[in-house]
């Protein structure tokens, strides 16, 4: 079938045996590449260095081989910190290689639709237990464009120290090696199609889930609004127990150099790119233990097995919902006489939560 690939090279996958030069996020993937080689085309896009090891950086794709077809990307792990957001698309990568065996409507599916996953984008910061990477930079700050307006003090990126967080890189620097594949793999794998979805996995905001979408450096709202707003209203009619916000990130806050604000930003013109965020209410299992905060790993992940558990499960059917949203994208997008209607019915929606 069109999604099966040739088998990649087993020793590119190799087990590590030095366990201070790897971590667990790291094996489950070299695993998940080394059973699914035979499935999943996968790339080395970077490579990020350490003061001890170097990691490559993985995306693995599975699907149509169509240039035209529509596509999503799920992406985790740019925050090292965040290791529940690797997880998850660990667990649904892992879920889509068992479903394979038997499930031709998945079969099916995936000759009209790719999938993209990037689950590990800073291998070294989660290695070293750090936010950053390991020269110090957040990369969700790493881009070159600065907000319209007043951030948040640190918290909405700063370029003065690398000693202190939210580091967005010196002023006028490179991006970052880890920065930039991500935007190489969006800019050729997704926003290359007529159509594509991108969801990336956080953790540490509230105690509700967030669905965040571009812009965060501005108040002024995205082109692809209708595209946005009917997605909403499909998700509501799909999962209408869900307990997702469903916002322009910047009804929260405003920051500098959002990758996802330039992702969406660059790309092609006359192509419907929609980038989201999801945002994990990390606080609620914090009220639930609060020992964890004690942890820097508990502070952006639950720690309790139950609750990894119920997390996985949870989100699940956001994934799915979102892949077959890809995959029937002709059969939803407004048409262009639909789009100024749909323009002023999101406005209005999102305007007033914005001027709160």
């Amino acid at each position: 079938m069109d999604c099966l690939r040739p088998p990649a090279p087993a020793h590119r996958f190799a087990r590590t045996p030095d366990p201070a030069a790897t971590f667990a996020e790291h094996e489950d993937l070299k695993a998940l590449l080394r059973d699914g080689g035979a499935r999943f085309e996968v790339q080395s896009v970077a490579e990020a260095h350490t003061a001890g090891p170097s990691f490559e950086i993985f995306t693995a794709a599975i699907g149509s081989a169509d240039p035209r077809a529509p596509a999503i990307g799920f992406f985790g792990g740019i925050h090292g910190l965040e290791r529940i957001g690797s997880q998850l698309i660990l667990n649904y990568m892992r879920a889509l290689l068992f479903r394979l065996e038997w499930d031709s409507l998945l079969v099916q599916q995936l000759r009209q639709v790719r999938l993209v996953f990037m689950p590990i984008v800073n291998p070294g910061g989660m290695w070293a237990h750090k936010r950053a990477n390991p020269r110090g930079v957040d990369l969700m700050r790493n881009a070159p464009q600065r907000a319209d307006e007043r951030v948040p003090f640190l918290a909405g990126g700063q370029s003065w120290s690398p000693l202190l967080p939210w580091y967005c890189g010196r002023p006028g620097a490179a991006m970052e090696t880890e920065s930039t594949a991500l935007l190489q793999v969006v800019r050729e794998q997704l926003a290359s199609r007529p159509f594509s979805l991108a969801l990336d996995c956080h953790s540490g905001y509230g105690f509700d889930d967030s669905l965040w979408f571009p812009y965060a450096r501005t108040r002024r709202l995205m082109a692809h609004l209708p595209e946005m707003f009917t997605l909403k209203a499909m998700l509501e009619q799909s999962m209408p127990h869900h307990d997702y916000s469903f916002e322009p990130q910047s009804n929260q806050y405003l920051l500098h150099g959002d990758l996802w604000d330039h992702a969406y930003d660059q790309a092609p013109p006359g192509h419907v790119f929609l980038p989201m965020t999801l945002e994990l209410g990390s606080w609620l299992w914090i009220r639930k233990n609060p020992r964890q905060l004690f942890s820097r790993h508990g502070i952006f992940n639950p720690i309790k097995a139950h609750r990894i558990k119920r997390v996985l499960r949870r989100h699940v059917d956001l994934l799915d919902f979102l892949t077959r949203a890809a995959h029937a994208a002709p059969g939803w997008l407004p048409r262009p006489e639909q789009r100024p209607a749909l323009y002023q019915q999101a406005s209005a929606h999102w305007r007033p939560r914005r001027a709160a």
